[in-house]
C-alpha cells in the first residue's frame, strides 16, 4: 500500500472533486498550516464545536449516547475544558477512491501542547465531512483555532479494489455534513 504523493492528491482533489474546497500549496503564515503537504493533505477545523460537558453526570454509552452531553458552540476559537474533549468537523468534504484507505494524524504544533486529535479511518468510497474527536489531555484550558490546521489525511492505495466499499455497506456517516455524534 503506497502512500499518494502530493501530485495524486493534487490530481485527484481537482480532477475527481476528491477533497473541496482543496487548498494547493501549503499556507503557514501566522496559522496552524493547511493545504497540500509532500505526501497528504493538512485539513482544518471548521467553526462549528460540540464540547464535552459533564453537567448532568452522564454516563457516556456509545449505544445510548445522549446530545445533551455536549454544548454547541460557533465561534473562531474554541475553549476545551482541562482533560475533557470536543467534537468538530474539517471545513473540506472528501470523497474517498474505491482503491483508497485514508488515515488521520494530529498536527504536531498542537500534539505537543497535549492536544491530540482522533479521526477513525475513511474508508474507500466514503463521503462527508469529516468528524474529529479533540482531546485535552492536559490540565489547563486549550485554545483550538478554527480555519486553521488540525489534522494531517494520508492516502494508501490498495494493490486493487475493494470487492465491498462503505458506500456499498451504506454506512452510517456517508455523506455526513457538520459534526456526527455516535450513531448505533
Amino acid at each position: 500500500m503506497p502512500v499518494m504523493p502530493d501530485s495524486w492528491i493534487r490530481q485527484m482533489a481537482t480532477g475527481h472533486a476528491m477533497i473541496e474546497p482543496f487548498v494547493e500549496t501549503q499556507r503557514r503564515e501566522g496559522v496552524i498550516s493547511y493545504g497540500l503537504s509532500s505526501y497528504g493533505y493538512d485539513a482544518r477545523v471548521a467553526d462549528e464545536f460540540k464540547i464535552f460537558t459533564n453537567v448532568d453526570s452522564a454516563i457516556i454509552d456509545p449505544k445510548d449516547f445522549r446530545p445533551e452531553s455536549f454544548v454547541d458552540r460557533t465561534t473562531p476559537v474554541c475553549i476545551i475544558p482541562p482533560n475533557s474533549f470536543a467534537l468538530a468537523r474539517t471545513v473540506e468534504y472528501f470523497r474517498v477512491p474505491r482503491d483508497v484507505l485514508v488515515v488521520c494524524l494530529g498536527k504536531s504544533t498542537y500534539a505537543r501542547c497535549g492536544i491530540i486529535v482522533n479521526v477513525t479511518p475513511l474508508e474507500p468510497e466514503w463521503e462527508g465531512q469529516v468528524t474529529i474527536e479533540i482531546s485535552n489531555t492536559t490540565p489547563l484550558p486549550a485554545r483550538i483555532y478554527a480555519g486553521e490546521g488540525i489534522c494531517q489525511f494520508l492516502f494508501l492505495q490498495g494493490a486493487g479494489p475493494c470487492e465491498v466499499s462503505y458506500a456499498d455497506r451504506n454506512g452510517k456517516y456517508m455523506r455526513q455534513r457538520g459534526v456526527a455524534i455516535p450513531r448505533l
